[in-house]
């Protein structure tokens, strides 16, 4: 892998960061009752889309919102905007990723998703997306963020709108946790404009239309799992390399469970929550392929997993695939909505590098002489791979992410010695159960955590 290409300058991207920055900026203060230069940061967005079809809707727009007079449609196409500039960003550092890792990439336009139906529940988040928006962060309070509860439980037994509804639910879960506004001494600016313009494009008819899919035969050989969880969702991304039976070039792919959760199953305990949805689960924790029979797979590279099309398949090392299977590798296509430098998530491999940990406490692997900062803080609770571990590897199977101006490598399985001998040790080796000590005393603590749950759960339903 090629490191000296990831610490070159790239033309246009701290202008089209400003231009965000300026719009976010807005968001702070809010637009029902703009304060004199809040103008700027919209028009500055809008005049990042000259020249794109956005351009004429973007500056009329902006032109409403400095006014105090925007309406839905112009706040949708403001999210719109502001996606695109980040879009471009994404699109310019995928450029650069795969001149260093070498391998080849999907140039295929994503086939488009058939709109929709409009419904009136994605109307309401709509409409309390906007709500924000005229508040600003600045003005939220707890009536404002609780508006979004029923819209959420309406959403979730809706199968098209969990997706939707599961984002909501978290953005709703952190501005609640920061209540009141006015009080904030450090405002997440760019965070929850994220949230809030994706949630915003979500609502539009379509948008949530899942990718178009084919059938794929062959083998999944795992590299790794992604572990991510809030307060009340939890979602595993299991990385792999998927080697059609019809012999065709192998690629990347991913396949992904999220479920809600109560706040109390922490650690450990989401297994339990996600290994029932997921066997490829349950082959990375036992360190197996697996073999799959006409599994949906959309351009972009997931996996739409259905536990009908997969078998466990023989033992596979995971090692042994990035270092043979990962380099030849296609990268999958990005959808449009996907297309944000913060969702960059590039499966490398790395070894022969030196670790370094500064004296804050920062952790470094030094490749070919150029640093890249060690994301430690993405090692997940749920499986035994520690900072410890990840400091003493000489080999690394990690995803490589871009966070704010600068590449960060989280580490998914490392290699190192334990009494001489190279062990390898993975973010998700409790994914299909285990006997390490640790780990299935998480487990006992979240099963019997679970089962009150349930129990209390059935005692409601009984009522």
């Amino acid at each position: 892998m090629r490191t000296d290409i990831l610490f070159e300058t790239v033309p246009g991207l701290d202008d089209a960061l400003d231009a965000v920055d300026a719009f976010d900026d807005t968001l702070v203060g809010g637009l029902l009752r703009p304060r004199a230069g809040q103008a700027d940061g919209t028009a500055e967005l809008a005049r990042a889309v000259v020249g794109t079809p956005l351009a004429a809707r973007a500056a009329e727009a902006a032109g409403r919102a400095a006014d105090g007079a925007a309406t839905e449609d112009d706040f949708v196409a403001l999210a719109a905007a502001r996606t695109a500039v980040l879009g471009s960003v994404h699109d310019a550092l995928t450029t650069r990723l795969t001149e260093a890792t070498g391998r080849p990439r999907d140039e295929r336009e994503p086939d488009p998703r058939v709109a929709g139906e409009p419904s009136n529940l994605s109307a309401a988040a709509r409409s309390w997306l906007c709500d924000l928006a005229r508040a600003g962060w600045r003005g939220i309070d707890h009536e404002l963020v609780a508006a979004a509860a029923p819209v959420v439980s309406a959403m979730l037994p809706e199968p098209a709108l969990r997706r939707q509804a599961m984002l909501l639910d978290g953005f709703a879960g952190e501005l609640a946790a920061s209540c009141p506004g006015a009080t904030l001494e450090d405002v997440p600016a760019r965070r929850w404009a994220d949230l809030w313009s994706r949630a915003l494009l979500l609502t539009l008819p379509g948008a949530a239309v899942p990718a178009p899919a084919v059938p794929a035969t062959g083998r999944l050989l795992p590299l790794g799992v992604d572990v991510q969880e809030h307060a009340t969702g939890a979602q595993a991304q299991v990385h792999a390399v998927f080697e059609p039976a019809d012999g065709t070039a192998t690629r990347l792919v991913r396949a992904s469970v999220a479920v809600p959760k109560p706040d109390t199953v922490v650690g450990a305990g989401v297994w339990q929550l996600l290994r029932p949805h997921l066997s490829l689960l349950a082959a990375v924790g036992e360190g197996r392929a697996m073999d799959i029979t006409a599994m949906p797979l959309t351009a972009e590279g997931d996996l739409l997993w259905s536990e009908e099309h997969a078998r466990p398949g023989e033992p596979a090392d995971t090692f042994t695939t990035a270092r043979v299977a990962l380099p030849a590798a296609v990268d999958g296509a990005t959808a449009p909505l996907d297309r944000h430098p913060a969702r960059l998530a590039v499966p490398v491999f790395l070894e022969g590098y030196e670790a370094v940990r500064a004296q804050d406490d920062t952790l470094t692997f030094t490749v070919a002489g150029h640093p890249l900062t060690v994301d430690t803080d993405r090692v997940p609770a749920a499986g035994p791979l520690t900072p410890e571990a990840v400091a003493a590897s000489g080999a690394c199977i990690g995803l490589l992410r871009w966070d704010d101006g600068t590449y960060r490598v989280q580490p998914l399985a490392v290699e190192t010695a334990v009494r001489k001998k190279a062990v390898a040790v993975h973010a998700g080796g409790w994914a299909g159960g285990t006997t390490d000590k640790a780990g299935a005393k998480a487990e006992k603590a979240a099963t019997d955590a679970v089962a009150v749950l349930r129990e209390r759960a059935g005692r409601l339903l009984r009522k």
